[in-house]
């Protein structure tokens, strides 16, 4: 397996749908990391797993999985000489609750899930440690009762603190020092009360300036009075840190000697995020379990390509049983790509234990390596073309490929000499077939298709196109080759049988009789026949053109070379030359040297024809009648000239 046939299969895309149903980033990123395995044993336990999972799903959506965000920094910090900070015990904590929550979750699915139900037994129950932070810890802070002398401190602290307080009101109200001040206020700079003195009165208040105000008017001073209360207020937050530190660390402690049992959890817990995302990833998909072999075979039963949701179509897609190699062919847009991206995809999800979007009784081998060789693969960097860097591609699956290889190959021997590349593809599909590759393969190739009839171990395909509505259907059908339908479709459309007979001669060498699917409708036919009457008229040398000035008539089809268009001849001409021609829905005037006869209002239409039909609208028409008939006062007939 490679990067490159993971990109372009999708692969990648899958691990992404997959990932975003997981509840954590270790989760997301151990989504990230999955690859497809060659072990039979290890993708049958997976898919079994999985199948586990989606039976817990069925009885209860909400799996208790959060709790992990955060911790792999609680673990990164272990044994590192610092205690963990009480923001990191706090995660710790609520990851270990969480663990308790998955194991009462997982209690009552041993029934349905005795194999993923029985991680939980992975989760060393940590109740101590659990019990001890929960204590210690209230609102993301070391709480008072963490221990006597925490308790102690703190309760000096606020003594101490009130005591201050108290002192410093008193100065703000006694009459020596109100004048002096900016305002009666108390205020703290690093940790140390103060109050806002005068500029001007800076010798009258004794005492350290901590700071100033932005204007520099304002001094914020601490009084010589409470110098005392404040470096003793110091000390017993000294103390009280160093109480809070020996706290951490015990707690840290703790923690650290319930490492391997924490790390054991972390991983149980990641793996049902994974597992879960999975599963509820499947479910989505409406996925169902394959049959995996040991061998190199694929037998997907109206299989949908995963990426398209409901627009996919289902595709029955069979090979490694009667034959080896499929050879896909039809029309461009036909859904060939995506029918080969499709067989190659699955592949490597059922390699990857999941269940895939099928039908019940669809089977998957196991292939060491799928290689991909699917479009525009132009390289700007090594200046290669897009067949130059194809062929570069193919050089590269020519020497990787074996008997344990998937290889897809799209319109193979495309982006050059049509005979050559014909050749070249045929040859490079017998060689991969001779190395024991199993092939899938799109080509436009006729020959190729011919090349897969006769050979044992190669078998056609085709995309369905509906003819009836001229688009494709992306069915495949297994068993028949496809045509380009260009054919079909041009006689659909109205080209002359007898053209086709002409141009099947041209490109297949061989005569095939198209006019006989009219015998039952010979009026389609005829009124095909203007397409391959030959022109009647004579052609003219320069000379002679100049002398005769060609005579137009009503209903003559002509082509106006100014505009590049048809018309039909109304009336003319006038003194200067010029005819009235409708083209489309308006009657434009043109002269005689700017008109060239198309075809003879003879050929078109009947003698007697109503010329009214073409010329007049509905309302002219039947006001015209009604005036052969009498007279109308106040009617007018307008015909708009452009």
């Amino acid at each position: 397996m490679n990067e490159q046939t993971f990109k372009a299969l999708g692969y990648d895309k899958i691990k992404e749908s997959i990932a975003s149903y997981a509840l954590t980033d270790l989760g997301r990123k151990k989504v990230n990391e999955m690859l497809p395995s060659v072990n039979l044993k290890q993708i049958t336990s997976w898919q079994e797993e999985l199948a586990e999972a989606l039976e817990i799903l069925q009885i209860s959506s909400s799996v208790p999985i959060h709790g992990l965000e955060g911790m792999e920094i609680v673990l990164k910090s272990f044994n590192k000489g610092v205690p963990l900070r009480p923001d990191q015990l706090t995660t710790l904590l609520s990851f270990l609750e969480t663990c308790n929550k998955i194991r009462r979750f997982m209690k009552d699915k041993e029934y349905c899930a005795p194999r993923v139900s029985a991680y939980v037994y992975g989760i060393e129950e940590l109740p101590e440690l659990a019990a001890e932070i929960q204590r210690c810890i209230r609102n993301g802070q070391i709480d008072d009762y963490a221990t006597k002398e925490l308790l102690k401190v703190r309760k000096q602290i606020s003594i101490q603190e009130e005591r201050l307080k108290e002192r410093l009101n008193q100065l703000l109200k006694s009459a020596k020092m109100k004048p002096f001040l900016q305002e009666a206020v108390i205020s703290q700079r690093n940790g140390r009360y103060v109050i806002p003195v005068k500029k001007e009165y800076r010798t009258k208040v004794k005492g350290a300036v901590l700071d100033t105000s932005a204007s520099g008017s304002t001094l914020f001073v601490e009084p010589e009075e409470i110098g005392a209360f404040q470096e003793q207020m110091e000390w017993l937050y000294l103390e009280e840190q160093a109480e809070v530190e020996k706290v951490l660390i015990a707690l840290t402690g703790m923690a650290e000697g319930k490492e391997h049992e924490i790390r054991l959890a972390i991983e149980t817990m990641v793996h049902y995020d994974v597992l879960f995302s999975k599963a509820k990833y499947c479910r989505s998909t409406d996925a169902k379990r394959v049959k995996m072999y040991d061998g190199s075979m694929v037998l997907l039963k109206e299989a949908r390509h995963p990426l398209l949701g409901t627009k996919a179509v289902p595709l029955t897609i069979e090979i490694g049983t009667d034959y080896h190699a499929l050879v896909i062919t039809g029309p461009n847009t036909g859904g060939k790509t995506v029918s080969i991206k499709t067989a190659g995809l699955l592949v490597l999800m059922a390699q990857s234990g999941l269940h895939l979007p099928v039908e019940e009784g669809s089977a998957v081998g196991i292939f060491h390596k799928v290689l991909v060789d699917i479009g525009d693969g132009q390289s700007i960097e090594q200046n290669l073309s897009t067949f130059s860097s194809r062929i570069v591609n193919i050089i590269e699956i020519l020497t990787e490929a074996n008997d344990k290889t998937l290889v897809l190959l799209d319109e193979l021997g495309s982006g050059t000499d049509p005979g050559e590349g014909m050749g070249l593809a045929t040859a490079i599909l017998e060689n991969l077939n001779n190395k024991g590759a199993t092939l899938f393969a799109t080509t436009h190739y006729s020959e190729i298709k011919e090349f897969a009839d006769q050979h044992g171990d190669f078998m056609n395909g085709s995309m369905e196109f509906d003819l009836d509505t001229l688009k494709p259907t992306y069915r495949l059908r297994i068993g028949k080759g496809g045509d380009s339908q260009a054919f079909a479709i041009a006689l659909k459309l109205g080209i002359h049988p007898k053209l086709i007979e002409r141009a099947h001669e041209i490109t297949y060498k061989e005569e095939r009789n198209y006019t006989g699917l009219f015998a039952n409708d010979p009026s389609e036919l005829k009124g095909r026949e203007q397409q391959i009457i030959a022109n009647r008229h004579k052609r003219r040398g320069p000379a002679a053109e100049k002398k005769v000035v060609t005579q137009y008539h009503m209903g003559d089809s002509v082509h106006i070379s100014s505009l590049g268009e048809l018309g039909i001849v109304y009336k003319g001409p006038d003194l200067n030359g010029n005819y009235i021609v409708q083209l489309r829905d308006e009657k434009i005037e043109v002269n005689y040297k700017r008109l060239k006869l198309n075809i003879p209002a003879a050929e078109l239409y009947p003698p007697e024809y109503d010329f009214n039909i073409i010329f007049e609208s509905k309302e002219n028409r039947k006001l015209l009648n009604q005036m052969s008939k009498k007279h109308i006062d106040g009617s007018i007939i307008h015909h708009e000239l452009k």
